[in-house]
Order: structure tokens, then C-alpha cells, then sequence
């Protein structure tokens, strides 16, 4: 089976779609289908940020119901589905405008779309492993040592990464960088953490391109090992973007 993972859209639906057109898929009865029959994984944060979460939800939603794609969720999926079954929440962070969308919705369109993610989102599985163990698609990552487990260490891992608790002088959670000292056998496509263009360490591959923050929207195509990227349509912002050294 071939695959092609796209990283964090975070609400960027045109950008989306122009990185399906740009990897060769058409629409055929309103949804995007590769003839080839490539297999479209979205990595995670589909919402949160952009201008237009709400059709992320249709679109991936929708594909997964029907069996032509598949979906992980990500930190920013988590909370909205932490929001949407009425647990506290910071709203913030991004989350606020996916809420606004939300509200701005008729009672009984936002009662289908709510009801859309939550079975997604309680039908995904915390990662996943593909191309008989060849390949996996984390949000954050994993450990080598980890792959094959599920408990609430590696879902803290896979959401959020390997952090310390502590944040640097930008904001941000420091994070240990798992993917410099990854020696596993399987590949592993993560994003999570924006950086300016993939970020390839061994066989860890960091596609999250910042599209929220003006960079680009990018997938991992399978069995190539190689990416494709469309440029953002949103502000460009810098210094949202880590500055990671890549394989020597």
C-alpha cells in the first residue's frame, strides 16, 4: 500500500486541498481519491489556529468514514475533544478559534460535526503502524522501545513529545530531541514541533512545516521516502519556527 502523510494542517483546508491536487488526487463523488489508490494519513492537529477548522473536520471526517484515508490525532485534537465532551479546557492557544467556528454554526450542523470528531477521534488508534511495521505515523514521535505499546506515558510522548516541563525564552516546551538518538528499525513521520523545511535524522522525519505560521504544508510520500510541499497562504511568522540541526 502506498501512503501519503500530510502534517499538521491546523485549519489551512486550502492549503489541504492543493497538497492533494499537487500529490495526484482528484475528487470523485465530492472527495478527494487517488488513482493509483494511495492512501492519504493525517497526522494530527487538523484543527486549531487557521482559518478554517471546521472544514479540516468535514474533509477528514468525511474520508475517514469512508475508508479513504486515515487519521492519528494530535495535542490540538486531544484538547478539542477534551472541550467538546464538556471536561475543562484552557481556551486558548488556538483552541479559540476552532470554538468560534463551531459557534458560529446552527445548532444542529454543530451538533453533526461535534459528533463526526468524536468518532473519529475515539476511533483512532494512538499511532499507527503500517507497511507491516515498516512505517509509523506518530504526532509527536515515539520511542523505538515504545512501538507496540499503549499506556499513558506513550500517549503523553506521542501527543505532546519528549518534554521537560520547562519552556524556553520564546515560549515554547523545551523538548528533548528523541529523533537524534533514534535507532529503530521501523521509519517514524511526526510533526508537532514546526520547523522550516523536513527535518530527516535517520529514519525520523519531522514534517511539520509551519503552514499556520506561513511556511509550508507538507506530506511524506510511501514507498518513496521523499516529501511534497505546498506554500502557506497564512502571515509568515518566524519565530515559530525550531531551529533543529538535520542528519549530518
Amino acid at each position: 500500500m502506498a501512503y501519503d502523510i500530510i502534517g499538521d494542517v491546523h485549519g489551512c483546508h486550502e492549503e489541504c486541498l492543493a497538497l492533494l491536487r499537487k500529490l495526484g488526487y482528484v475528487q470523485k463523488a465530492g472527495w478527494p481519491v487517488h488513482a493509483d489508490g494511495r492512501v492519504p494519513v493525517f497526522l494530527g492537529d487538523i484543527t486549531d489556529r487557521g482559518p478554517d477548522s471546521v472544514a479540516m473536520i468535514r474533509l477528514v471526517t468525511g474520508l475517514v468514514e469512508r475508508a479513504l484515508a486515515h487519521y492519528v490525532p494530535g495535542n490540538h485534537c486531544d484538547k478539542l475533544y477534551r472541550y467538546l465532551i464538556g471536561r475543562p479546557v484552557q481556551i486558548k492557544n488556538g483552541l479559540e478559534t476552532t470554538v468560534a467556528e463551531l459557534s458560529a454554526l446552527a445548532r444542529d450542523e454543530r451538533q453533526r460535526i461535534t459528533s463526526a470528531f468524536l468518532h473519529i477521534y475515539e476511533q483512532a488508534p494512538l499511532y499507527l503502524m503500517l507497511a507491516e511495521g515498516e512505517l509509523v505515523v506518530a504526532h509527536a514521535g515515539i520511542r523505538a522501545s515504545d512501538i507496540g505499546q499503549m499506556n499513558r506515558r506513550v500517549k503523553s510522548f506521542v501527543l505532546y513529545g519528549d518534554t521537560t516541563g520547562e519552556t524556553d525564552e520564546k515560549g515554547f516546551p523545551i523538548r528533548r530531541d528523541w529523533a537524534k538518538h533514534y535507532e529503530g528499525h521501523a521509519w517514524i513521520v511526526y510533526g508537532h514541533t514546526p520547523v522550516r523545511k523536513p527535518r530527516w535524522y535517520g529514519k525520523t522525519v519531522n514534517i511539520d512545516t509551519g503552514c499556520v505560521f506561513g511556511g509550508h504544508l507538507t506530506a511524506f510520500r510511501w514507498p518513496e521516502k521523499e516529501t511534497v510541499s505546498v506554500p502557506s497562504r497564512q502571515p509568515f511568522f518566524p519565530e515559530k519556527f525550531h531551529a533543529f540541526e538535520s542528519n549530518p
